[in-house]
């Protein structure tokens, strides 16, 4: 006989276990179990991988539920029952159940009346300490014990409910009473052991965890000497159980696990239907509405698209997927009609004729030389998986379109579960300790910023930590503590992307609960869902389609222009400029530092370039950039690894990039098929040894059969493993490089639109908000104040200004801000602050509410001073609450303005940083922004951590101190349009520049930006200058280059001019031609800026000595 557990929970109860669903098995498998239930309460989170996880080991899985349920006596009380599923039908009757339970708000029940539908496939146990009957025999109250007793023996076929016993102290007082009432209603008991934790030492982290889940501080911060809720050695219960004359009892564990025979189908192909009207064969119904694309989207096609579509339409029947095209299909055309922008395409579903043809994707992969393999393929089955981009304020759209297509209970949104990671862990931990937050924060902040680190390795690598944790008991006792629960899921959430469809409810393959909305949401994250083999889609909500989309809507209220992006030219130089010049703020996937170097270097003359720069800019292929630059611009020669293989790598220039590229080369030189290619390209990628070297000689005999040489073919093997492992998706990166031409495209063409949209984008990130606001004043495009009449919510185009929108303003509630907006439009624009005033509610007239107001700049367009409308507003407030609705009374009190000067500038700048989060009625340093282009001088929100650079800012705040040697030193803080830096002045710097650190002296520095510290960077100063001083010297520079004969040549002179028209500035630039000793000075559109890029440019091409810089 063996004893089984059949009352156990998981981590999966949330915030109630620490027990892993691996550590449970594992450990259950090494202490004598060979059978195990999971019964967390009230959902099945961890069914699947508890089920997978047991088949692995070789336990016998009992998939269970513990279940709350009303009262059968007490019905004003919800009590627990342990359901068991006895069969497959069993487990669909949890999930039913769980889903129930999971959906019922938080005043409604389910009843032993409910649960009895579906008992005939379950087994019931009464769970102990939260059952209703032994609340009952605990209070003595046998009669009412028997009654609920007999309620659950009517509700369920005979021996399939049990009375479970219990030998932990606060149950063992009935454990007589229990045996007595089974006799009495010739019910059969079975040994529980109410299992919550692993090992008796987990008492305490798992009393840490409920207080978590409580929001409790544990008034005893001791460990427990052991607790009674563990896993114990299978024997050592069989004997416990005998001890106490419960051996009948202990066996009937083993008797219930022989009724239960319980599996989880996985791996099925539960593809839903696509709805047609009667008599439509889907196949004909698909072809059809490729033949329709065909026409509509390919301009005269070819043989190349008439045998690439039937190819791909042959594929997707024998593999069965013609409905899921057409679901998809479906969705795209409902966005379509409805003016949802759609992308370009994700993933390797833009290689798809079909879906090019069904407008699912917007690349023509004829045109983009784009792999039909690389999605689907035939040789190895897998399900095919369309990613849909929307903009992300519309994909709830999309969603609620799909639930009402297809059913309520046919479509959830997909989980995902948020985990205790290390701060997480530490930060619970402690408040359950009675740290406060400034306490809890020092632990959090001993933890290295590395991202997934763990204690374990935080602990190693932090001696602040150590010396934390070292301190005394208590804080070993709140590091061990929290490194037990670490890891631990933490709550659901609802996954960014994923849903599902079926064709059948989706409670008989999943269970369910309530989602954020009106959809639904699945118990089970995204890899069991896919596993059981239910449809799983992702719709993607895409901040830049949000831009994109309202940047259209602009440009067409503004100009009466539709445009339509998937008609502009694609080689338009203006765009591809923006590339070139690496001017792409506000442009997806091209923002970060790094991609913007590469741009610079390379100067993409074409798409191509672009999603080149795209997939080489990653961990792995960034070795490849240099070549691959230095190959475009015909430093290093093209070279490929065979000249057969030109075709395939020259839109690369002899560099395999991409992914699709490993799969032609096989297919060219190995005699490979392209499915057969895909699987070699997916062996590398996954680094699959033993597949990696079967296939080097499937390529190296099909290269000899196709004439090549075994040298020739190793060579080329050799060259495909060292890059496949690095190659990117082509159809990924041609599809995304799609929308930021697009992007880029609008920005070059409709700026002040596209800026609009793109502050519209950042209302929560003010750092974001500054770089914009910057980017667009760089473009001459005029940011204005908040204008009481004129505003709306968000940013607005005016007048080819933009607009600041009430939403920005910090500090303005946003249900005032409706109001404001709505009165506005219904009576009219406000004539001052006084009638705005009195047309706002009641419960706005708080001086809080108005200042920010006034400090934004919202009432400037009147006739009073901020300073005079602040000095005012308190006054004004008073008397229109004094007056109420009482004309005559408001006539005797009426406010008056007050006198008061103005702001100066200075405050007001400070003032509209803080409640805009940016300056706009202009900054000192504004002037010199010839200047800072010319030395290619950087704003403080551009500054990175580690690198050296110069800077233009006025002073704000100057500290000195003094070093313990007694030398003074000084922390001064400086400005400009983009925010603050501070900046460190050691003794040396300090006295060298003390002169210079004056509030409202403007700087010119340059230093080494040591950290960051709430956003503000921190410079160690190296240099330090009047700005007025650099500027004066500046300007009297010339640039003097010396050509030789040799030089004077079309193309010398054209890669020269190249070279200048990257750095323009003011520094005129003189030519003397040696050969004819003659000087001439360029035109002003030909001066430039110093830059060192330039420098070492000029003179790498012209040579050192006959490049010259200096004042004349």
């Amino acid at each position: 006989m063996s004893f089984v557990q059949l009352q156990v929970i998981s981590s999966y109860s949330l915030l109630q276990s620490t027990t892993s669903i691996e550590e449970l098995v594992v450990k259950a498998k090494e202490r004598g179990y060979r059978a195990i239930a999971l019964t967390d309460h009230n959902v099945l989170y961890g069914m699947v991988d508890f089920y997978k996880m047991c088949k692995k080991h070789q336990i016998k899985p009992i998939l269970g539920l513990t279940l709350d349920v009303g009262g059968v006596v007490n019905n004003e009380e919800t009590y627990s029952i342990i359901l068991l599923a006895k069969n497959a039908r069993g487990y669909e009757s949890l999930m039913a159940l769980s889903s129930e339970k999971m959906l019922l708000t938080e005043n409604e029940w389910l009843t032993i009346e409910h649960i009895s539908q579906y008992s005939q496939n379950l087994i019931a146990i009464t769970p102990g300490e939260k059952g209703e009957t032994e609340s009952f025999l605990l209070q003595d109250e046998k009669k009412s014990a028997a009654k609920v007793v007999g309620k659950w023996q009517a509700a369920f076929p005979k021996q399939q409910f049990y009375l479970g016993i219990q030998l932990h102290q606060k149950l063992k007082v009935i454990q007589d009473a229990v045996n007595e009432l089974a006799n009495e209603t010739g019910t059969l008991t079975v040994a529980l052991q109410d299992i919550r934790y692993i090992d008796a030492a987990d008492d305490f982290s798992t009393t840490v965890l409920r207080a978590i889940n409580k929001g409790e501080v544990l008034s005893n911060q001791q460990e427990a000497e052991e607790g009674e809720y563990y896993l114990p050695e299978s024997n050592e219960v069989e004997k416990l159980f005998k001890d106490n004359g419960l051996e009948q009892a202990a066996q009937q564990t083993n008797e219930v696990a022989k009724m239960i025979d319980a599996d989880i189908s996985l791996h099925q192909q539960l593809l839903p239907k696509f709805p047609l009207p009667k008599d439509t064969v889907t196949t004909e119904f698909l072809k059809e509405q490729c033949l329709k694309g065909l026409t509509l989207r390919v301009v005269q096609p070819d043989e190349r698209y008439t045998k690439r579509l039937e190819y791909e339409l042959a594929v997707i029947q024998k593999m069965g997927f013609e409905d899921y095209f057409l679901i998809v299909w479906d969705v795209m055309a409902y966005a379509h009609k409805v003016k949802i922008v759609t992308g370009a395409g994700r993933g390797s579903a833009a290689g798809s004729l079909v879906a090019y043809l069904l407008e699912i994707t917007d690349v023509d992969p004829i045109e983009y030389n784009l792999l039909f393999e690389r999605f689907l393929n035939e040789e190895r089955y897998t399900m095919p998986d369309i990613d849909l981009d929307f903009p992300d304020n519309r994909r709830e759209e999309i969603l609620h379109y799909v639930k009402n297509k297809y059913g309520q209970n046919h479509v959830a949104q997909i989980a995902t579960f948020g985990t205790l990671a290390a701060k997480m862990a530490l930060k619970d931990v402690a408040r359950v300790f009675g740290l406060s937050p400034s306490e809890a924060n020092v632990w959090s902040k001993a933890i290295p910023k590395i991202l997934g680190i763990t204690l374990e390795k935080a602990y190693k690598e932090s001696v602040t930590l150590r010396k934390l944790v070292e301190e005394n008991d208590k804080n070993k006792l709140l590091f061990k503590t929290a490194k037990r629960i670490e890891g631990l899921p933490r709550h659901i959430s609802t996954h960014a992307a994923g849903i599902v469809i079926s064709d059948n409810p989706l409670t008989q393959y999943v269970p369910l609960q309530k989602g954020g909305g009106e959809i639904l949401l699945t118990q089970y994250p995204m890899g069991n869902v896919e596993e059981i083999g239910l449809l799983k889609m992702d719709f993607l909500g895409l901040k830049n389609l949000t831009i994109i989309d309202n940047t259209l809507k602009l440009v067409q209220r503004e100009t009466g222009k539709r445009l339509d992006l998937l008609t502009i030219p694609m080689q338009d130089q203006e765009t591809l400029q923006l590339f070139r010049q690496a001017d792409m703020v506000g442009i997806f996937q091209f923002e970060s530092t790094g991609i913007k170097n590469v741009l610079r270097r390379l100067e993409p003359s074409s798409i191509e370039d672009i999603a080149a720069v795209n997939a080489l800019y990653r961990p792995g292929p960034m070795e490849q950039i240099d070549t691959f630059i230095k190959r475009k611009k015909g430093v290093l020669p093209i070279e490929y690894p065979h000249e057969s293989l030109s075709e395939i790598l020259a839109v690369t220039y002899g560099v395999m990039v991409y992914q699709e590229q490993v799969m032609q080369v096989a297919a060219k030189m190995g005699g490979y098929t392209l499915g057969q290619a895909d699987i070699l390209r997916r062996a590398i990628g996954k680094k699959q040894k033993s597949i990696i070297d079967k296939e080097r000689h499937h390529f190296i005999s099909g290269a000899n059969q196709l004439g090549y040489t075994k040298e020739v073919a190793m060579q080329v093997y050799d060259y495909i493993e060292r890059f496949a492992n690095y190659g990117f998706n082509r159809s990924h990166a041609v599809a995304y490089s799609f929308i930021a031409y697009q992007m880029a495209y609008l920005k070059a063409h409709y700026p002040n639109a596209f800026f609009v949209a793109l502050l519209n984008s950042a209302l929560n990130s003010s750092a974001k908000m500054k770089e914009y606001i910057i980017e667009a004043k760089k473009r001459k495009i005029k940011v204005i104040p908040p204008n009481i009449n004129t505003s709306f919510s968000g940013f607005t185009l005016t007048e080819n200004n933009i607009l600041f929108g009430f939403n920005s303003i910090k500090g303005l509630r946003r249900d005032m801000i409706v109001e404001m907006i709505q009165n506005r439009k219904s009576d009219g624009k406000y004539l001052g602050l006084i009638d705005f005033l009195k047309r706002l509610d009641k419960k706005w007239l708080k001086p809080e509410y108005i200042k920010p107001l006034i400090y934004a700049g919202a009432f400037d367009q009147f006739d009073y001073s901020r300073g005079a409308l602040l000095a005012s507003v308190d006054g004004i407030v008073q008397s229109i609450k004094m007056s109420g609705n009482n004309i005559d009374l408001f006539e005797l009190l009426k406010p008056k303005y007050e006198f008061a000067p103005d702001l100066t500038l200075e405050e007001k700048l400070e003032t509209e940083e803080q409640y805009l989060g940016t300056y706009l009625s202009g900054h000192p340093t504004e002037k010199y922004d010839q200047l800072r282009q010319w030395k290619q001088v950087e704003y403080t929100s551009e500054l990175t951590i580690g690198k050296t650079s110069r800077i233009i800012g006025m002073v704000k705040n100057v500290h000195k101190i003094r070093t313990k040697k007694g030398e003074s030193m000084a922390f001064v803080t400086i400005s400009d349009t983009s925010g603050d830096c501070s900046l460190t002045l050691f003794p040396t710097k300090y006295r060298q520049f003390i002169d210079f650190l004056n509030n409202g002296t403007i700087l010119y520095v340059s230093g080494k930006v040591d950290s960051k510290r709430e956003d503000t960077p921190q410079m160690i100063v190296g240099q330090m200058e009047n700005v007025e001083k650099v500027m004066d010297s500046y300007t009297t520079k010339k640039c003097f280059i010396r050509i030789l004969d040799v030089q004077n040549t079309n193309e010398t002179l054209e890669k020269m001019k190249k070279i200048m028209m990257k750095a323009k500035g003011n520094i005129p630039v003189v030519l003397y031609y040696v050969q004819t000793n003659k000087k001439i000075v360029l035109a002003e559109e030909n001066w430039i800026h110093d830059t060192p890029e330039l420098i070492e440019q000029l003179e790498e091409l012209l040579g050192k000595e006959n490049v010259v810089i200096k004042n004349s």
